[in-house]
């Protein structure tokens, strides 16, 4: 079962690798907007959403997904404020695969993160 590492501290740190592929589907864990390569989290909540698409399109392309092959996503935000804010964003990255979806406003683990994403994708 192939498993996927996007390099983040986190993923040894707590235990899990950013995408695991099983079969016809790949699970990508849930991403924030951190650009693994500095460690740097921007301020908006947009440009969060983006980085963590960024993040999700690369860990896709590694397994040997496309983001049309997104079934499932999961957004968590850590305000409803915000979903003005990063609806175009999520707009734009799922336009080619209008997956289900669930938004759930609930606290993340560091007080910088606003957004957070989760896939599950699948191919025939």
């Amino acid at each position: 079962m192939p498993r996927i590492s996007s390099g983040s501290p986190f993923e040894a740190a707590l235990g899990y690798s950013r995408a695991v592929v099983k079969g016809p589907w790949c699970f990508v864990s849930g991403t924030t907007g951190y650009d693994y390569a500095t460690m740097a989290m921007p301020d908006s909540a947009a440009d969060q959403a983006r980085n963590a698409f960024k993040t999700i399109f690369a860990t896709l392309r590694e397994a040997g997904f496309a983001p049309r092959d997104i079934v499932r996503v999961q957004y968590t935000i850590t305000d409803a404020a915000l979903v003005d804010e990063i609806a175009p964003v999520l707009a734009q990255a799922m336009q080619d695969a209008m997956p289900a979806a669930t938004m759930v406003v609930a606290g993340l683990i560091k007080p910088e993160m606003k957004v957070e994403i989760e896939v599950t994708a699948y191919r025939e």
